[in-house]
């Protein structure tokens, strides 16, 4: 690509990938903290840092994670997991402690908690991807509400939004090919939102439908994914936490 600018902080983001199979090696208590304080370095709506971070430690808790969260066996592998959770709960417990009377949180409290968390992980991330440490978010762990809550303890107004585990990679996930991304113009849109037509759509989707049509490989892409049961799952799960707001 040209006319950007490429330094190390740059260079790494872009390399960054997903990593789902890891050395057999422990993260030192020394990066960890690296990882956890470079996290809630992250920017923050009013400073208030509307998450608390679960930091997994326990082996059978990892082990039901890795089956609650579509039965991956390599979350419970993984040397760090951390789950990251919207905290409105907090906050609200520090006013009434004031003697206030506050309302009770809403869904637009949620949504910039649901930010301020999900950039904290973000740059967890980062951090553990300088220190050589690789990652993968976990999604599903916005699924099984009812089996999360239990396992987690997880009050109300608290959702666990992000799960990350974090390991070396091992030499075959670092030569693995990092999926590529869409074109900057697939993406950008300046100053309002264009929708795309049918053609903008199909040009978007060039070289990802791997020999297949277009029509095909959507059709795969969609029973796979947003078609699926945990997707569907998902839905209900976070409508169910969503009842609490």
């Amino acid at each position: 690509m040209e006319n950007r600018i490429i330094n190390e902080v740059t260079q790494q983001l872009i390399e960054r990938k997903s990593v789902r199979v890891f050395e057999k090696r422990q993260i030192s208590k020394e990066a960890k903290r690296t990882i956890l304080e470079a996290a809630m370095e992250a920017p923050t709506a009013g400073n208030q840092q509307l998450y608390t971070i679960l930091d997994i430690t326990d082996q059978k808790l990892k082990e039901k994670l890795a089956e609650s969260c579509d039965h991956q066996p390599f979350i419970a592998s993984a040397p760090l997991v951390l789950v990251f959770c919207t905290d409105c709960l907090k906050w609200l417990q520090a006013y009434q402690e004031a003697g206030l009377t506050p309302r009770d949180p809403g869904v637009g409290d949620l949504m910039l908690a649901v930010t301020d968390t999900a950039i904290a992980a973000q740059n967890a991330v980062t951090a553990a991807w300088s220190l050589g440490i690789g990652s993968c978010y976990i999604g599903d762990i916005m699924e099984q509400c009812e089996t999360q809550r239990k396992l987690l303890c997880l009050p109300e107004y608290v959702f666990p939004a992000v799960m990350v585990v974090f390991g070396y990679p091992t030499a075959q996930q670092m030569k693995r090919k990092k999926p590529k991304r869409f074109e900057l113009e697939d993406i950008i849109c300046e100053n309002t939102y264009q929708r795309k037509d049918g053609a903008a759509l199909r040009k978007m989707f060039t070289g990802r439908c791997d020999g297949q049509t277009y029509n095909e490989w959507m059709k795969k892409f969609c029973n796979r994914k947003y078609d699926s049961d945990f997707s569907r799952e998902m839905t209900r799960s976070v409508g169910e936490y969503l009842k609490q707001f």
